[in-house]
């Protein structure tokens, strides 16, 4: 595995494996690698011919308040894991690399970037955005591989890619879970063996959306007032919202005719979860 830490290095060894007619694809992370990751790295082995992946915790999509200085990093790891799993390439700029002093440009995808997360998060997706868009730009990846857990981050990204003309597909991979079904994270690690237990409820809501909307009730206020009433009897879990929406335009739906996001986020103790599943009719 070939580890790079600037951007010409980053470019010579992605433009020397497309220059040998390898399909390269692209798994952008912040890190802290765990099975959900290594996931999307082995849907990349599968479907291209080479594979980068990039570690690079990026300051500009967290927030003031948020966990910036505390998120995990596990450099020497994730090396080891993904040398394990094959890749061909490693991107591990420092942050001064890919925000030298005096930037001042930006890509937002307006009003997408205002949905689920990104109203509770002002100014994330404008972070999420402006990363991905140097990543392609300097891994220039035919496909790129995000997780399906990120389900409001890949509608942004999409759309980027759809109004940018970006050469590039966009596969979301299938969110994995622990075996008790709470969605892998990296924030996982925050959570002591309380919170642990009561950070279920998010699976528990969205559980109980699945059954009644199996069940056969279409109408989004009855799902979303049924997934409430789980987290009622889990007080100590601060719901931040529970929607049903379009995939693609993040925007509400009130009856279920196609498929659809159930999207939950949720601050168990001072750690913010999310998750979802797609309902098809």
């Amino acid at each position: 595995m070939k580890v790079c830490t600037t951007i010409p290095e980053a470019r010579a060894a992605c433009r020397d494996a497309r220059a040998r007619g390898k399909r390269l694809g692209l798994v952008p992370t912040m890190g802290a690698l765990h099975e959900g990751h290594l996931s999307l790295v082995r849907a990349a082995k599968a479907q291209c011919d080479a594979v980068a992946v990039s570690i690079f915790v990026n300051p500009t999509q967290f927030g003031p308040k948020e966990d910036l200085s505390t998120y995990p990093r596990q450099l020497d790891r994730d090396c080891r894991l993904l040398e394990g799993e094959g890749v061909d390439i490693l991107f591990a700029p420092p942050v001064e690399e890919m925000y030298p002093p005096g930037g001042v440009t930006w890509v937002l995808v307006e009003g997408l970037s205002e949905k689920l997360d990104g109203r509770s998060r002002p100014g994330h997706f404008r972070g999420v955005t402006t990363i991905v868009a140097k990543l392609f730009h300097i891994i220039e990846p035919a496909t790129a591989f995000f997780g399906q857990k990120d389900a409001a981050q890949v509608a942004v990204i999409r759309r980027m890619v759809q109004d940018l003309n970006f050469a590039v597909e966009i596969v979301a991979c299938p969110i994995v879970r622990e075996a008790d079904g709470l969605a892998m994270s990296s924030r996982n690690a925050y959570l002591n063996r309380e919170e642990r237990g009561r950070a279920l409820v998010l699976q528990w809501s969205l559980q109980e959306a699945r059954q009644q909307f199996d069940a056969g009730e279409r109408a989004a206020a009855k799902l979303i007032s049924a997934a409430k009433e789980v987290f009622a009897g889990e007080p100590q879990v601060v719901l931040d919202y529970f929607e049903i929406v379009d995939p693609d335009t993040l925007d509400p739906v009130e009856r279920i005719s196609q498929k659809t996001l159930v999207a939950v986020a949720a601050y168990v103790g001072m750690t913010r979860l999310i998750d979802n599943l797609v309902l098809n009719p």
